[in-house]
């Protein structure tokens, strides 16, 4: 208590005033002539209250008791920078001092604990971001946002106070730090923290006097910034100006990336986006940059000695106490990896101009390069075909093939995402890339290492742990052995075997392709296209659209699995085109040996039309005997509707609402879902009628009572009759897809099935997505409604990935599309699609991928089932066996959908290495439809990974 401004220096110790609440309740009541009730809140040095009008719902603020060693000055510093913010930078909501009838609430009391000042601080509604779930990049973008604009609002304000000496100032971080460590007990602390401070002040010195300095608010942070209730929405305030100093102006945006550090699955990558949009507001300096890294790092050690400081002086402190855990995870991943290769990432990152990297400008050190083989371990190498990446040798076993093969050394180049021997699941990025060329020699080999070069570049080689020292005589390297050989710059930083593909530019200025220090020439592409989504987002129609804002790109599939070009393994749960798994060799060998042999239009008399044919027809009830070939789902639904008019010699169709059946003109004409087509419902030809969509869950009828829609349904097809509008056809899924595998109700397609061939109309079934043992019970979607359709359509799992679709009925049906003219599909039912029509039914019943989907599918139903009572966003589970739905609501009374939950929950999921799409009306269902391949370990990652979404954010 004093004019004095605060020297941390020189009052180090800072226990919290502990007012008790009955004294704080009756000296608000006297000195600010205000009735109200309060609640404690956490602080690290200050004592806070919530403060609430008796009376009132809505809090009127927070009470704020500042620690005594603060001076009024000081005090009325933080209320003026919160003021310059508000009028600076009207978009965001900033607390001020609350005026009473008697002027600003604000003064000094005395108390218990002698005098004290206080004022109360109205209060901003919303959240924090406290506690240490996952921050979304839009999120982490948007704490840099709100530091910048902080930054700028206060770059020219000045206050007398402003040259106090707080222990959260990043100037004297380093004496702070030194001086903690006296105190601290831990020795395993104090060793961490000496070493990371070392190295981060060795790196921000040279910078020091570089760097600007401004008054700051230096603790604009998760806890610090308010977001109003709702869905996605971002922060929008800023509060608590208690650490407002004058100080290096980089210390903002360095204070803001520690906070994100803590938070699920975070690490120096996951802070980019706030770097970069505080540098596209306010321009870091080359200084600022280079003293970036080490102030996050200081500021970790300085937090980490702090609160366990705070704690030992204060054992009733729960706000300090809660603190320690997170608090010591931002300096675990503040140092994870070395502050240079930091520093370049962020440098790349904000488009400053990099080093390039190390360059070979000696002799090579391979004695020979004739018979020397480049071994190509990428996405799309041949080596990696048929799932040969799979497995922790499979570098190692291509490479011995390789030398079986004649090779005389076999080279394996640095710097290019290898998929070979990629993990299959894997919730974060996995490593990929070799920073070290491999060598294989077939025969015993003498390799010679120089040392340093003119442009300091150096050579380190190794094989199992043994190190082959530039120093001493030229050693013999056995055969068959992998010697690995880096080239790095002199007294760079520890260099580690793999990295992965998102830290390359970090570490592209420490290390080069010591393939070229071997002599070998590596034909092998280095990374991918960075262009390429724009080149297709330039030549491809903007309708045709992509998965993701920022997709990875895809270059092979295997069984349940897609890989990237930088080695990304992504389990796909999205995917029923690859109904039997991605690149299934046995459809390979089919299409490539069917090539070779013919492939014309299906006029021509071949055996495979025929055979797939009747193979086709025998998965069906007798009487569905003709098949007529097309390509695709949305032709085979085309077709259907055409020959149910030309059966009938109607024109009207009736089919359910909400439901996707195709992009022709007939097959979207009975399109009715808003989530394809916003306007649908208003833009369906006069011939187009509709039935409500029988769900059971958030239909008009729910449970038991959507017993009710069968026979509205008939109701209505009848009612159309009478109008004149006797329907041709009545037309849905036999499983309800596109709300995400929704389940018909019992008995639903008999009773509508009867009504309609009552009033001379058809029955078709579209089984474009639900068809071919997807369901796991059924080989047929109809089968699980105890009902044959007059008309099916077919596509996607019968070709899996291949154009192929089939539309099946009776003969006499088929017959009377001649009224229509003739049939013609040049590629339907050609011999290359009905090889491989007829190579996908056998791989079904050969593999038992109908019983997988069955035994797996109930295993993953069961798993999902049980998010239902552990997670309030989760309504249901839809579906059976491997055709799957997992509904998001914000309210299981109102069946509010969670639309923007479910598409962040589906990008948070591709983070995690799943690839996942929303579905539905209104795209709240997780569109839940995997390779029938799927294994139960998959299954469980899936569920895994999707309860770890739920538990830490999205």
């Amino acid at each position: 208590m004093t004019d004095a401004l605060f020297d941390y220096f020189s009052c180090s110790e800072l226990p919290t005033p502990t007012l008790p609440l009955a004294e704080a309740e009756q000296l608000v009541r006297s000195r600010f002539a205000l009735n109200a009730t309060l609640q404690a809140l956490g602080s690290q040095q200050d004592q806070n209250f919530l403060v609430r009008r008796v009376g009132d719902a809505e809090p009127l603020g927070v009470l704020k008791i500042s620690n005594p060693v603060f001076s009024e000055l000081e005090i009325e510093m933080q209320d003026a920078a919160a003021e310059t913010v508000a009028r600076r930078h009207p978009p965001l909501r900033i607390p001020r001092i609350v005026e009473g009838a008697s002027g600003a609430m604000s003064g000094w009391w005395e108390t218990t604990q002698g005098r004290l000042h206080a004022r109360i601080i109205s209060f901003v509604s919303g959240s924090t971001l406290t506690g240490s779930g996952y921050l979304s990049p839009r999120m982490v973008e948007r704490l840099g946002e709100l530091s910048a604009a902080v930054s700028i609002a206060l770059a020219e304000a000045e206050h007398p106070a402003s040259g106090r000496v707080l222990q959260w100032d990043l100037r004297h971080a380093e004496r702070v730090i030194s001086d903690l460590l006296q105190t601290e007990p831990d020795e395993a602390i104090r060793e961490i923290v000496s070493r990371a401070t070392a190295r981060a002040g060795a790196a921000l010195e040279p910078v020091t006097e570089q760097l600007p300095r401004q008054l700051g608010h230096f603790d604009v942070t998760d806890d610090n910034v308010l977001r109003p209730s709702g869905p996605a929405t971002l922060p929008d305030a800023v509060i608590d100006f208690g650490d407002v100093i004058d100080s290096w102006a980089v210390g903002e945006i360095a204070v803001t990336v520690s906070s994100v550090l803590h938070h699920a699955d975070a690490s120096y990558l996951t802070t980019l986006p706030a770097i970069a949009a505080f540098h596209a507001r306010r321009p870091l300096s080359e200084a600022e940059v280079t003293a970036l890294w080490p102030l996050v790092v200081l500021r970790g050690a300085v937090l980490v000695l702090s609160g366990r400081q705070q704690v030992r002086l204060d054992d009733d402190n729960d706000y300090a106490s809660g603190a320690l855990d997170r608090e010591f995870e931002i300096l675990r991943r503040a140092i994870a990896a070395p502050i240079e290769v930091v520093t370049a990432q962020i440098r790349a990152a904000l488009g400053f101009a990099a080093a390039g990297p190390p360059e070979w400008d000696a002799a090579p050190v391979l004695p020979f390069t004739d018979g020397v083989v480049v071994l190509d371990a990428a996405t799309q190498s041949p080596l990696a075909d048929e799932g040969a990446w799979l497995g922790d040798d499979a570098v190692e076993r291509a490479a011995q093939q390789l030398l079986d093969r004649g090779a005389r050394a076999v080279v394996l180049p640095a710097l290019r995402p290898a998929l070979l021997g990629a993990p299959a699941r894997t919730p974060s990025e996995p490593a990929t890339i070799p920073t070290a060329a491999s060598v294989w020699f077939a025969e015993p080999t003498t390799l010679r290492l120089p040392g340093v070069t003119t442009s300091g570049a150096t050579l380190v080689a190794r094989h199992a742990d043994a190190v082959l020292s530039v120093d001493a005589p030229a050693p013999e390297i056995p055969a068959r052995v992998r010697i690995r050989v880096l080239l790095t710059r002199a007294g760079g930083p520890p260099v580690p075997d793999t990295i992965r593909a998102s830290e390359l530019a970090g570490w592209a200025p420490f290390i080069g392709d010591a393939t070229s220090a071997l002599g070998i020439h590596s034909p092998l592409a280095n990374g991918a296209d960075d262009r390429l989504l724009d080149r297709r987002e330039a030549v491809v129609a903007g309708v045709q659209e992509h998965y993701y804002a920022s997709p990875p790109r895809i270059e092979r599939g295997w069984r349940e699995y897609l890989a990237d070009v930088e080695g990304r393994v992504y389990l796909d749960m999205v995917n029923n085109v690859a109904s039997v798994g991605h690149a299934h060799p046995r459809i390979a060998e089919a299409l490539t040996r069917q090539s070779r042999l013919l492939n014309t239009n299906s006029r021509f008399q071949y055996a495979a039309i025929t055979r797939y044919g009747e193979r086709l027809a025998e998965t069906l009830p007798d009487e569905l005997d003709t098949v007529f070939f097309v390509n695709s789902g949305s032709e085979a639904v085309d077709l259907a509707i055409r020959l149910a008019l030309a059966a009938t010699g109607r024109r009207d169709v009736v089919a359910m609402a909400e439901a996707y059946h195709g992009w022709t003109y007939a097959s979207d004409a009975v399109s009715t879902s808003i989530a394809d087509n916003p306007d649908a419902l208003q833009t369906r030809p006069d011939w187009v009628h509709t039935v409500e969509a029988a769900n059971a869950y958030r239909g008009r009828h729910r449970g038991p009572d959507a017993a009710a829609y069968a026979p509205e349904a008939a109701e209505r097809l009848r009612a159309l009759a009478a109008g004149g509008h006797a329907p041709a056809a009545f037309l849905s899924e036999t499983f309800y897809g596109n709300a995400g595998g929704v389940q018909l109700p019992d008995g639903y397609l008999r009773e509508v099935y009867a009504t309609v061939r009552d009033l001379g109309g058809l029955a078709i079934a579209d089984e474009v997505q639900v068809g071919f043992g997807r369901l796991g019970s059924w080989f047929w979607g109809f089968q699980q409604q105890g009902v044959v359709p007059d008309i099916v359509a077919v596509a996607k799992s019968i070709g899996a990935g291949f154009p192929l679709g089939a539309v099946i009925t009776r003969r006499e049906i088929a017959d009377r599309y001649r009224t229509q003219g003739y049939f013609f599909s040049s590629t339907g039912g050609s011999p290359l699609s009905s090889v491989v029509g007829l190579t996908v039914l056998d791989v079904i019943q050969e593999e038992g991928l109908q019983e997988n989907a069955r035994v797996v599918g109930a295993h993953l139903k069961r798993r999902l089932e049980a998010l239902v009572s552990r997670h309030p966003l989760v309504g249901t589970v839809h579906g059976q066996g491997l055709y799957l739905g997992l509904e998001f609501v914000r309210d299981s009374t109102t069946l509010e959908p969670a639309r923007e939950e479910t598409a962040a929950i589906c990008d948070r999921l591709l983070e995690l290495g799943v690839i996942m799409q929303p579905t539905g009306d209104h795209q709240n269902v997780l569109k839940i439809k995997p390779p029938l391949c799927l294994s139960q370990d998959s299954a469980d990652y899936f569920v895994d990974m999707l309860e770890r979404v739920l538990e830490t954010g999205w």
